[in-house]
């Protein structure tokens, strides 16, 4: 008898890759009024929700993703949730934030023995950082980054989400476009406006600067 084998074309189905924003982060809360008035008094964009939802919905200024709480929406304990909040100017944020009443920690950054008092000297990206909670003990930390490790943005697209963001990018900008201009002789550079343009979408994209 003659064993007759079957083999059976395989293929490989390409799937293209649809875009998924994360839209809602949900915060566990115990006092969905507390919460409201905490987020209310950060500055935070209330978002429109139906009457009758039961949830309140919050935006961090120039964020894309919103946070949302209220009754029987997640099983997880008060207080236990943890998240990043990236700041251009580290300085400026926790100015923002002690004027507005909140109780933010000190700066602080990390050293090869730990983390010590104060941003970091150079404002090495993503080394400065201080924390807050709100009344449930749910912690946000923010971050300063300046320049995303590469790979970590859209490299064609370059965005500013506010006028103090776009005005801290143009300050970096200007300050190693003097140490151009010294390098080739202390001339003006006219074509100025690509170079700052060059080097501010080579910082958020992570790739290699101008100089």
């Amino acid at each position: 008898m003659t064993e007759t084998r079957t083999t059976k074309a395989t293929t490989t189905a390409t799937v293209t890759n649809v875009d998924m924003k994360l839209e809602v982060l949900v915060l566990p809360v115990s006092d969905m009024d507390r919460a409201t008035d905490f987020y209310t008094k950060l500055g935070w964009r209330r978002d429109i929700t139906p009457a009758d939802s039961g949830v309140a919905q919050f935006t961090p200024t120039g964020a894309d993703t919103s946070i949302h709480f209220g009754t029987d929406l997640t099983d997880a304990a008060p207080g236990s949730a943890t998240a990043f909040l990236i700041v251009s100017d580290i300085g400026a944020a926790h100015r923002q934030l002690t004027a507005a009443g909140i109780d933010v920690s000190d700066i602080f950054h990390y050293t090869a023995s730990g983390p010590v008092p104060g941003p970091d000297p150079d404002h090495a990206t993503y080394n400065s950082y201080a924390t807050f909670q709100d009344p449930d003990g749910n912690t946000w930390k923010l971050q300063e980054v300046t320049t995303r490790l590469p790979g970590r943005i859209d490299v064609a697209a370059t965005v500013f989400s506010s006028h103090h963001d776009l005005v801290s990018a143009l300050f970096r900008a200007a300050i190693v476009h003097g140490e151009h201009e010294k390098r080739a002789g202390g001339q003006y550079d006219e074509n100025w406006p690509d170079w700052y343009a060059a080097y501010m979408v080579a910082e958020q994209a992570g790739t290699e600067l101008p100089t």
